[in-house]
């Protein structure tokens, strides 16, 4: 499939056939993930993957299921037989631009007016999203209603936030979103040239 086909094609699905997802499959579309830019090569956005139905069920409930279910999509986030929660670390980020390579960008005020940890964690599931489609799966992403909850559920340190779920499954026929009515921004409402 080409890039661009892969674009177009990519959407967020909420209804997943049972049909597991081989692990081999899952490490490329993590590969992918792991491949995004990392600001100062910092690599501070990390990967879990979950196939157990159990804890599926637990992640979808922390990831606040129930709402979409009375919303009137079906409980598509325990539904998909892979979860792929992307998380960072802040302090990975701080302490590789505290090494003598990077004082300099380090010593500007603010250091991170944006930070990168979420900037790169969002380019890592950009990437999880598009290796699905290119895998020829289906993919959504849910956020985390509860940070704390996911961390005690999963292990997952302190200095770690999870940022959100990946959801990667076979496509079923789903419920659409009533978003999708709004269409597109047609592209000379959201390009700008020289300045806004």
């Amino acid at each position: 499939m080409h890039f661009r086909d892969i674009i177009r094609t990519r959407r967020m699905i909420r209804r997943f056939t049972s049909e597991p997802v081989a692990d081999e499959v899952v490490d490329r579309i993590i590969d992918a993930g792991n491949r995004g830019p990392s600001a100062g090569f910092s690599q501070g956005v990390s990967f879990i993957s979950i196939a157990s139905e159990e804890t599926r069920r637990e992640v979808a409930a922390v990831c606040g299921e129930q709402g979409y279910i009375a919303a009137g999509f079906g409980p598509f986030v325990s539904q998909a037989p892979v979860q792929i929660v992307i998380c960072t670390s802040e302090a990975v980020y701080r302490e590789r631009y505290a090494q003598p390579d990077k004082r300099r960008a380090a010593a500007r005020d603010p250091m991170f007016p944006v930070p990168y940890w979420y900037t790169d964690a969002g380019a890592a599931m950009m990437l999880i999203l598009l290796a699905a489609v290119d895998e020829g799966l289906g993919s959504a992403f849910v956020g985390i209603h509860d940070q704390p909850g996911m961390r005690d559920l999963l292990g997952i340190p302190a200095e770690v936030t999870p940022v959100g779920v990946v959801l990667v499954g076979h496509p079923a026929t789903d419920k659409r979103s009533r978003s999708l009515k709004r269409g597109r921004n047609p592209i000379d409402e959201v390009h700008h040239r020289e300045r806004w």
